[in-house]
Order: C-alpha cells, then sequence, then structure tokens
C-alpha cells in the first residue's frame, strides 16, 4: 500500500483533543439516561409487541412510568418488583400495563436481593443469546473465509422488506459482500421502533426486528449457496439509536451505521439525547461484535471537500474517541469519508488520493467505510459511470475497507437491479485491475499528495484543540461542526434525558462494561 509520511506529533496533538472533548462528557454517560435506553432495557428482557393501535409495548411502559415519576431508578427496576410481586414475566407485566390492569409505581419494592437474582438471570439469558450470535458470525467466517477488502458495499431501499431481500439476493449473486437496508426517510425522527414486517416505506424500508430476521434468513440462505458470509447493515441512528442496536444484536446484523454526532448535526436531536444514546447503542455494538459505520461523509454533502477535508478527519478522531469509551475495537470502527471533490477541479484525483490516504493512514486497524461521488453526479450517466469507477480506483489503491458502490442512476432515479449490477461489474474490474499497484508505488516525501494529508491533518488539529478549550456543547452550540448551531437544550428528544437517582440499575449496562473492560 502506498505510505503516507504524517506528522506524528500533530497526530498525537489531534487524538489527544479529541481524547479530552469526549472525556470532559463522562459526567453525562455515569449520571443521566434517557427513555430510549430504557425502552431498550425493555427490549432486552424480552418486551416485545404492539397494542392493538401500533403502539410498541416498550413504549407504553415507559410513557406510563414517565407519567407517574417512577422511572428515575430505570425501567428494570420497576418491571422486576411486579415480575416478583405478580409472578407475571417480563411480556405479562407490559401487558398488563396496555391494558391498564397494573401500576407499575404503586408495586412495592421487593427484596433487593431477590430482585438483583431476578434482573442478573434475565440479564444473563439475553447477553448469553446474543454472544452466541456473536460467535455464530465468527463460525461463518471461519467457515466461508474472510471479507474482502475493499468489500463490495451495495443498498437496498425498495419499501418494501420482501423486494428487498429478493434484491439483496440478486445483489450478492453479482458480487457484493455487504448488503445495507436503507431506512424509511425521517425514520430517525419516530421516537419508537415500528412493529412486525413492513411492504410499505418512503425511501427506504423500516427498520424493524422482524424486518432484520426476515432479511437475516434470506442472506444466511444465499451465503449457503455461494460459500461466502453476506454481511447485513441497518442503522442505529436517531431517537431510537440504542433499541435498533439491541434488535441488530439479537438478530444477529453485522454492520450498523452509528455516528455520535450526525443526529445532532443532520437531524437536529438534542446532543444531550443523542450522545447518551451513542453510548450505550455502541456498547450494544461492541459486546455483539458489530462494526459500527459512522457518517462523516454528511459533512460533504454541503460543504466544500477541499476546504473542509479537516472536519471529517476531525470528526473520525471524535468518533473513534467516543466508541473506545464505549468499548468498540480498533478493527470494528468502519469510520466513513466520501470522494466528492468537484471533478471539474484541477487535480481532484490527486487532492482525493490525499484524503483517502489520511484515513487510511490514521485508522490502520479500521474497516473504514468509503463513500461514492453523488453531490456531483447528474444525467449525464456515462460520467457517473467514470467517476464511480475513479473512485473505485482510489479504493483499492489506498486499501478501503468497505466500499459503497455509486450507481451511474442515482441523481437520476432509484437505482434499478441492472444498475447495481453494473455498479459491480464497475468495481470487481477495477479491483482486479489495480489490486497489487500501491505495492510498486511510492511517494515522495515533499510530494503534494504527502504535503495535502499533512495540512489537513494540521487544520484538523487545530480545530479539535479550539474545540477541546470551548467544550463539545459550546462548540456546537457556536456552529463550529459544519457550520450548524446546536445548543445543547435545543433540538428534538430533550424531554427524553433524566437524571438517574441513586438507585439507578441497568443490568445489561453493567455485565456488558464489565466483559469489555471498560
Amino acid at each position: 500500500m502506498l505510505k503516507l509520511v504524517l506528522d506524528n506529533s500533530l497526530v498525537s496533538r489531534a487524538r489527544d483533543a479529541a481524547a479530552k472533548i469526549t472525556g470532559d462528557l463522562k459526567w453525562l454517560f455515569e449520571s443521566q439516561s434517557s427513555v430510549t435506553i430504557e425502552r431498550t432495557v425493555l427490549r432486552l428482557m424480552g418486551i416485545d409487541g404492539a397494542t392493538e393501535d401500533g403502539k410498541p409495548l416498550p413504549n407504553v411502559v415507559i410513557d406510563h412510568l414517565q407519567e407517574k415519576s417512577a422511572l428515575f431508578s430505570g425501567a428494570a427496576i420497576r418491571i422486576g418488583n411486579a415480575m416478583l410481586k405478580h409472578g407475571l414475566s417480563a411480556q405479562e407485566v407490559a401487558e398488563k400495563v396496555a391494558a391498564g390492569e397494573l401500576d407499575l409505581s404503586a408495586v412495592p419494592a421487593a427484596e433487593p436481593q431477590k430482585l438483583y437474582e431476578l434482573l442478573g438471570k434475565l440479564s444473563d439469558e439475553m447477553l448469553a443469546h446474543i454472544r452466541s450470535q456473536r460467535e455464530n458470525r465468527d463460525s461463518f467466517f471461519e467457515k466461508y473465509g474472510a471479507r474482502r477488502q475493499p468489500a463490495i458495499y451495495v443498498i437496498v431501499a425498495t419499501g418494501n422488506i420482501y423486494e428487498d431481500a429478493t434484491q439483496a439476493r440478486a445483489a450478492a449473486y453479482n458480487g457484493a459482500d455487504v448488503i445495507a437496508v436503507i431506512r424509511s426517510t425521517a425514520q430517525s425522527l419516530l421516537d419508537y421502533v415500528p412493529y412486525g414486517a413492513t411492504t410499505v416505506g418512503f425511501g427506504g424500508t423500516y427498520a424493524t426486528q422482524e424486518n432484520f430476521r426476515i432479511m437475516r434468513k434470506a442472506l444466511d440462505e444465499v451465503s449457503e449457496e455461494l460459500g461466502r458470509y453476506i454481511s447485513l447493515t441497518n442503522y442505529a441512528s436517531g431517537l431510537c439509536m440504542p433499541e435498533i442496536a439491541a434488535m441488530g444484536a439479537i438478530e444477529r446484523l453485522d454492520l450498523m451505521l452509528n455516528d455520535a454526532m450526525y443526529g445532532i448535526l443532520f437531524r437536529d436531536i438534542n446532543p444531550k439525547r443523542t450522545l447518551l444514546d451513542q453510548y450505550f447503542a455502541r456498547m450494544i455494538n461492541a459486546f455483539a461484535g458489530i462494526e459500527i459505520q459512522t457518517g462523516e461523509d454528511n459533512y460533504l454533502t454541503t460543504s466544500d471537500a477541499v476546504e473542509k477535508a479537516y472536519t471529517v478527519t476531525a470528526s473520525q478522531l471524535l468518533n473513534e474517541s467516543f466508541a473506545l469509551l464505549s468499548g468498540v475495537k480498533l478493527n470494528k470502527m468502519g469510520l466513513g469519508h466520501a470522494y466528492e471533490i468537484d471533478p471539474e477541479m484541477e487535480d481532484s484525483f490527486s487532492y482525493e488520493l490525499a484524503h483517502a490516504l489520511l484515513t487510511r493512514t490514521l485508522f490502520p486497524d479500521a474497516p473504514v467505510k468509503y463513500m461514492p461521488p453523488t453531490k456531483f453526479a447528474s444525467g449525464n450517466i456515462f460520467k457517473t459511470h467514470l467517476m464511480d469507477a475513479m473512485f473505485n480506483f482510489v479504493g483499492q489503491l489506498t486499501n478501503q475497507g468497505v466500499q459503497l458502490l455509486g450507481m451511474m442512476t442515482e441523481a437520476i432515479h432509484t437505482p434499478h437491479l441492472v444498475d447495481r449490477s453494473l455498479a459491480i461489474e464497475n468495481a470487481e474490474y477495477i479491483f482486479k485491475a489495480v489490486k497489487n499497484l500501491g505495492d510498486n508505488l511510492e511517494l515522495k516525501p515533499d510530494s503534494f499528495v504527502n504535503n495535502r494529508a499533512n495540512s489537513v491533518l494540521s487544520e484538523a488539529t487545530v480545530f479539535l484543540e479550539k474545540v477541546a478549550k470551548d467544550g463539545m456543547f459550546s462548540a456546537m452550540a457556536n456552529g463550529e461542526f459544519a457550520d450548524i448551531r446546536r445548543p445543547e437544550t435545543g433540538g428534538k428528544g430533550l424531554d427524553g434525558v433524566f437524571q438517574r437517582d441513586e438507585n439507578y440499575y441497568n443490568p445489561f449496562m453493567e455485565k456488558m462494561k464489565e466483559e469489555l473492560g471498560i
């Protein structure tokens, strides 16, 4: 692989600043919780299903506890008390709450030893299942071989999970290694997870546990046919971030879009709510062995890819640091970046090579996720196809981890099956043609590529040190990230954040932290 010569003092300064920024927020993770975290606890305790009018039972229970001002010690304790008092399962407790037959705030506290024994048993059972799913994934890779690098990653997004499964099979037959099911438009702003299989969606398909189960089954079947493991991706983001992570862990998803700041900057979700939720979501992903994928490509959808290249690097370093706090290992951090440089710019390829190599060099153990050119894609499908080829060339030359393929018609319509097939054909041709080229090339220390990479790193370092000095919430309020102002008390979902009391207990968080060593 091509090698950069980076200023190691800049690398150390940048990582130190990122660690200070994230470390200064430990008080948030250790003293507060959210309604989403508590709904996740209920799902992990085995509560599922919905009322006749479609309201998920985890929402019913948490709303009930909020109304009764009885959530401060956590949902697990309240459910456990009711289970012991009435001899019910967690699911039966939830159903009685939904029917208006049980007031959890009126149930007397159980004997502590019995309560913690019960919660310990429930958490052990679910964590054992998630652990077994992690082991199943490992056994599949052992049986079929490791995922190629760069892995070919394609998207399905019909709105109908059954049609998605058909398209995913077709993509796998054509050579895809990773299938991503795009979520229905604005699902990140729903403060609940829909229940059951869905056949209608706009701009994508709803993330539900049943949809995860259907797609996992389809990809396991095609994996057996092809003799290679096909990985599955969805989105643990938005107002239900840890709930979706838990459902993915239960159903053995392999990768999850799980950015620390995306919801704040690009969906106007409250900063405290997002950072709290990502902390637990990433802990679940880490325990389940799921790769997280971050969304730095979004910085370049509106900002210039050259002028604002440092924001991508700064965000990657923050995402790395937040992930470490949650126990995510370096080899499970799919940190993101994108090929979004204006193709009319002189030396655009050299700029992109510098940026891609900077990411690959800063995060050598990470399966970094490389996103295709979309901002400058147009109705000229031949030029778009050529831009995608240049993107694939950089991806192979710099040994990226995951290559999310561009489609030549994506600026015109939702790509058809044949468009996806041509995209895979494009990538496979380029990957083979230049497979070992990087081993035969060397960059001069004073080359444009080396100088450009160090310049971006320097800008990112200065930026991170300023944020470390000001504090992350202050920097967000001042619009330091993506030129978007996000005040600490603004955005959606702040009313779902609460201060824990001295009796607060989340058995899943405690046990996962212990196993992950955090």
